[in-house]
């Protein structure tokens, strides 16, 4: 897979697909780009398809210091100039989703369409996010790893997905914990509830009425707040797009279709 150097950042991506506009991917806190394989079997019918591992994650650069989500956010603009890309559609989940709410208020002009998935205006609380921050820079990711996927999935998925649920894991043990941390401290800091209402960028807000992460009321907010805004709900925990994959890309691509 290539990787494109802007600065002090080497970004692990893949541009896949010979037709049709481009999608970008963003993923969730404590995966890859790995996250998104159930979803570009019915996708690249349609679309090109652009997927990245963000900073501090997978195979891109971990670089030193807390991020913050418009640094990461500058990281997808100049993954999209390193590839002369004018402009994708974006679609991010949880701490993805944040790098999207920060792309549709100050910079729309590079997104076609938005979906924002499993993702708040501000999501959890500082004490939470400080408490997840120590603990993985004292003991390592999998001090945390199978609480953090309980939240993933529910217990009907975990039961009958196993091998999926332990690939999954084994993703989150394995991002490395300098990067993690330092995205926690990203999703941490971020609150646009007040921002997301100058979004003008087309939005669908995919949420899972079972996700313990991001409450349903939280989900309802940016879909209220976002003009225009459409929503999808499916019967899923934290990570949709896996536990759902069909009807995730079924949504997507109606979105974008339409």
């Amino acid at each position: 897979m290539p990787f494109a150097e802007v600065a002090d950042l080497k970004t692990h991506y893949a541009l896949t697909g010979d037709k049709g506009p481009v999608v970008m991917f963003s993923n969730s806190l404590g995966t890859d780009f790995s996250m998104w394989d159930a979803q570009m079997p019915e996708l690249q019918r349609h679309f090109r398809i652009l997927r990245y591992d963000t900073r501090g994650h997978g195979k891109s650069s971990v670089t030193a210091g807390d991020y913050t989500i418009e640094l990461l956010s500058h990281d997808v603009l100049g993954l999209l100039d390193s590839l002369r890309l004018d402009g994708v559609h974006f679609c991010g989940l949880s701490m993805g989703g944040s790098i999207g709410m920060w792309l549709g208020i100050h910079a729309p002009h590079r997104l076609h369409r938005l979906i924002l998935c499993n993702t708040a205006a501000r999501i959890g609380t500082q004490e939470v996010w400080n408490a997840r921050i120590a603990t993985v820079r004292k003991d390592g990711m999998k001090s945390v790893a199978a609480a953090v996927v309980e939240r993933w999935f529910t217990p009907e998925f975990r039961a009958s997905s196993r091998e999926e649920v332990v690939r999954t894991q084994q993703m989150l043990e394995n991002s490395p914990p300098q990067g993690y941390a330092a995205c926690c401290a990203a999703v941490r800091d971020m609150d646009e509830r007040e921002g997301v209402a100058r979004i003008k960028v087309p939005t669908l807000v995919i949420y899972g009425k079972r996700d313990p992460v991001i409450p349903i009321a939280d989900a309802q907010f940016l879909a209220d707040r976002i003009p225009g805004a459409e929503k999808v709900e499916l019967n899923a925990a934290h990570l949709s797009n896996v536990e759902r994959a069909s009807a995730f890309a079924e949504a997507v691509s109606n979105f974008l279709s339409s």
